[in-house]
Parts: C-alpha cells; sequence; structure tokens
C-alpha cells in the first residue's frame, strides 16, 4: 500500500464503527490520519490510539479543519459517517433533511472544498461510505435507501467527470456490519442484515483491496453484485422478492406487537388487587 503512505487522509464518523476501522486500517499503512466524529472524546480515543489527530465537528463542514490539523493538503477523504432513520413517507422533514444532508450534502461539501486543491495537483482520493442500499434498497427506511441511491449517484458522478483527472473514487457497499448502527437497527434491520453481518474490519481490508486495485466498486459481501445484475436483469422479479421480505418483516412486527400486548396484560393481571 505505497500509495497510502505518508499521505494525509480524513475519515469522518471514525469515531466507531466502520470509520474506526477505515482510521486504523490507514494509519497501520504508514498514512496521517484526521479522525472525525460528532462525538469528540470518541475522536480523541480513536485518534491518541493510532497516533492521529482529532477533528471532532459536523463532518459536513470538516476539510478546513482537518486541513490545518493535518498541517497542509488532503489526500484522501473518506465520507463515512451516515444516519439510518427508520420509516417512509410518514416520516417527518426533519428526519428526511437529517439524512439528506449527512448521507449526500456533507459528501457534496466535501468535494467542493477538496477538488479544487486536488485538480491542481492531479491527484485526490474520495471514499463513500454508501451502503449495498445504495445499490439496492433497504426495507423499513426510505430516507436511508432514497440518501445512499443518491451517494452512489454522486460518487458515479464525480468518479466519470474527474478520472482522467488523477481524481479516485470508491464506493463502498457493504451489507449488515456489526457496528453501533446494526445493534440499534430496526426489525428490518436485524431480518435483513444480521445473519449476513461482517466486522468493521472486514469492510477497511476491502477498502484498502480496491485502493491497491483502482477499483470503483467496494463490495465486501460480494453476494452484492450478484443481486444488483439480478435487479437489473429482471427488475420485476427482484421487486417480488424484496416485497417478500417486506411481507416478511410486517409478519413479525405484527407478532412483536401481539407478544407486546398480551405482556401487558399479564402484567395488569398480576398488578390487580
Amino acid at each position: 500500500m505505497e500509495s497510502v503512505r505518508d499521505t494525509a487522509v480524513v475519515v469522518t464518523g471514525a469515531g466507531g464503527g466502520i470509520g474506526a476501522a477505515l482510521a486504523r486500517a490507514f494509519a497501520a499503512h504508514g498514512a496521517r490520519v484526521a479522525v472525525n466524529d460528532l462525538d469528540a472524546d470518541r475522536a480523541r480515543a480513536v485518534a491518541e490510539e493510532i497516533g492521529g489527530v482529532a477533528v471532532p465537528g459536523d463532518a459536513s463542514r470538516i476539510v478546513p479543519a482537518a486541513r490545518e490539523a493535518l498541517g497542509g493538503a488532503v489526500d484522501t477523504f473518506c465520507a463515512n459517517a451516515g444516519v439510518a432513520p427508520s420509516g417512509g413517507p410518514e416520516a417527518e422533514d426533519a428526519v428526511w433533511d437529517a439524512a439528506w444532508d449527512v448521507n449526500v450534502m456533507a459528501h457534496v461539501r466535501a468535494a467542493r472544498e477538496l477538488l479544487p486543491e486536488w485538480l491542481e495537483r492531479g491527484r485526490g482520493r474520495f471514499v463513500a461510505t454508501v451502503s449495498a442500499a445504495g445499490m439496492l434498497t433497504m426495507v423499513g427506511s426510505a430516507p436511508y435507501s432514497v440518501s445512499k441511491h443518491a451517494a452512489l449517484a454522486f460518487a458515479e458522478w464525480l468518479s466519470v467527470t474527474y478520472r482522467h483527472r488523477g481524481i479516485d473514487v470508491h464506493a463502498v457497499c457493504p451489507q449488515g456490519v456489526r457496528t453501533d448502527m446494526l445493534a440499534s437497527a430496526s426489525t428490518a434491520g436485524e431480518l435483513v442484515l444480521k445473519d449476513t453481518a461482517i466486522e468493521p474490519e472486514d469492510v477497511a481490508r476491502a477498502v484498502l483491496e480496491a485502493i491497491a486495485e483502482g477499483r470503483f466498486l467496494v463490495l465486501p459481501h460480494p453476494e452484492v453484485g450478484r443481486y444488483a445484475v439480478a435487479r437489473a436483469s429482471d427488475t420485476d422479479k427482484w421487486l417480488g422478492a424484496m416485497n417478500h421480505v417486506q411481507r416478511k418483516l410486517e409478519t413479525i412486527q405484527r407478532q412483536r406487537r401481539e407478544d407486546g400486548r398480551r405482556r401487558d396484560e399479564h402484567q395488569h393481571q398480576e398488578e390487580a388487587p
């Protein structure tokens, strides 16, 4: 990984999970790493562990502070921070706005800051943590699915527009990863992702392999590529299969509500005089 050694790397959402694993992996290969997270204590803990610098705060506007902390230019920017709210059209505008701001606009703002410098130098690397939801979808979460599709579209656009000018772009599209986000996931996350979940370190390893090979798509779960092919080649069949997952989800949710109602009734009976 000579392409990483002695370079300056920024990782957002790096206080834990995939972001922390990426920060550790880049540092292990000789990079100087700026660790960003909204939680300042977590950012400082990871930075101290890897010999990097902590740059806590809003991932949407972190580039100037990260550049200063690293003492100059940024070579690689990992747009990893993300939110995964549940719900559909009924979710409040604030929920949709947050998903759009963190999962998409943070990438746009970072690129806006970095591209002039990268284009002048003729090199730069943008790593977007997109999720398999960006290539496929995610039952139970319209804001997440829609914003991740947009994040993938933006990464594709960056690659199409700037690859001949030395800008490398990588879209990281894992399914379930054992992180705090998965641990707090809705029933949908448990149903679709839990059984095939991998470790954050597996994702970081896949990212470094993709960088070494110059690949745009990073698929820590190789089956995601096959699902994407199936989705494109027979969309109606794929939609039907996903709808089957949705119906299974609804059955589980109804059963859990019924179990909860029965527990409440039993508790009231025991408490009755």
